[in-house]
């Protein structure tokens, strides 16, 4: 770590998104488990508020239902196992719906911290963490197990509190059950449960909220990154730039020389006369307008009109359309539209030029 090597450099850096999504492939994601307890324990509560009613009268049809037929019913292993039997699926109907959504609700819990995420790496054999002495420092003496005391303190506190004081309320009007019947009686008590519930549970979002930044706090603070790393990183992704710089020179080499040999193909050059040279190439059955297949400029130029002249491409001086074309158009690119007169001109031309001269040789 830093503070045990002073030649260590500090991790200063956010983390880069590389890093953070490959920390999330290992499993390593922000979740704060306090957060998924107490969403768990304010929808069991409240669906169990919403259907209490339901499951008690199910359940005590159930019970009517077993003291009637108990009269009759002959003590056998069988009997006893299907009364069992009976009664675990009665139970378990009667309580399915709170169950089903705790489920849910705690599958949506981690989903909202998490998102959807499959991996087996957090439960992968790691041989590092069989280290019994640094098992007992990580637990008696590191920053997480201060901090996870200090969390079990401020809750057993909070939550205590606020089941005193709602206690407190409600023993105060506990006096007026002394004349009341039994069903009275369990109905308080199960409102008063019902408010206990209800209140420690909604304490324990608020303290699981929280949990939940201090947990991003801590899982970002885990993932910075050194200015060292994040150079690595940038080479890494971006490529070395001395690697890229060779890159674009052969990348530049190349296209001179597809480019240098397409020149020979070229129906004319047309030149500015000195500093700029465009080949150009036009096929009536392939192309729909004249394209650009070589341009340079000065050294790159003079090579373009010395293999014309050694492939007898015809060249033509024209200033200011080699200045336009050189602008307008790149390599590989047909003529745009505000040119297709002049360059038509200068083909025109040359395929007078040709045909003469095939006239000529002919006879």
């Amino acid at each position: 770590m830093a503070e045990n090597n002073p030649n260590a450099e500090e991790r200063t850096e956010p983390a880069s998104d590389r890093k953070k999504e490959e920390s999330r492939k290992k499993g390593q994601v922000v979740k704060s488990l306090e957060f998924n307890s107490a969403l768990v324990l304010v929808s069991g509560l409240l669906i169990l508020y919403l259907s209490g009613g339901m499951i008690a009268q199910q359940v005590g049809e159930a019970a009517r239902s077993f003291f009637i037929d108990a009269s009759h019913l002959e003590i056998t292993r069988k009997t006893i196992q299907n009364e069992f039997a009976h009664a675990f699926v009665v139970i378990g109907l009667a309580i399915a719906p709170v169950a089903i959504g705790i489920l849910i609700v705690g599958l949506l819990a981690n989903f909202a911290q998490v998102g959807f995420l499959f991996t087996f790496e957090p439960i992968r054999p790691k041989w590092s963490k069989l280290n019994p002495l640094s098992g007992i420092k990580n637990i008696l003496i590191s920053r997480r197990s201060a901090v996870d005391l200090g969390k079990g303190l401020v809750k057993i506190i909070v939550i205590g509190l606020v089941s005193y004081l709602t206690l407190d309320s409600l023993l105060s009007d506990s006096v007026q059950l002394v004349d009341a019947d039994v069903q009275a009686v369990v109905s308080y008590m199960s409102k008063g449960a019902m408010a206990v519930g209800l209140k420690a549970s909604a304490a324990m979002l608020v303290l699981a909220g929280f949990d939940y930044a201090f947990q991003r706090f801590e899982h970002e603070r885990g993932l910075r990154m050194t200015k060292q790393e994040v150079k690595e990183e940038y080479k890494m992704m971006e490529g070395d730039p001395q690697i890229k710089g060779r890159i674009k020179t052969i990348q530049r080499q190349i296209a001179y020389k597809r480019m240098m040999s397409d020149v020979p193909k070229a129906d004319v050059v047309v030149t500015n006369p000195t500093h700029l040279a465009l080949a150009l190439k036009y096929d009536v059955a392939k192309m729909s307008a004249p394209e650009v297949v070589a341009k340079g400029a000065d050294l790159i130029a003079q090579k373009i009109k010395e293999i014309a002249l050694q492939h007898k491409v015809p060249i033509v001086e024209d200033k200011l359309l080699a200045q336009a074309l050189y602008k307008a158009v790149d390599v590989g690119d047909a003529v745009p539209e505000q040119l297709f007169q002049a360059v038509a001109q200068v083909l025109a031309y040359i395929y007078r030029l040709r045909d003469q001269k095939n006239r000529s040789s002919s006879r």
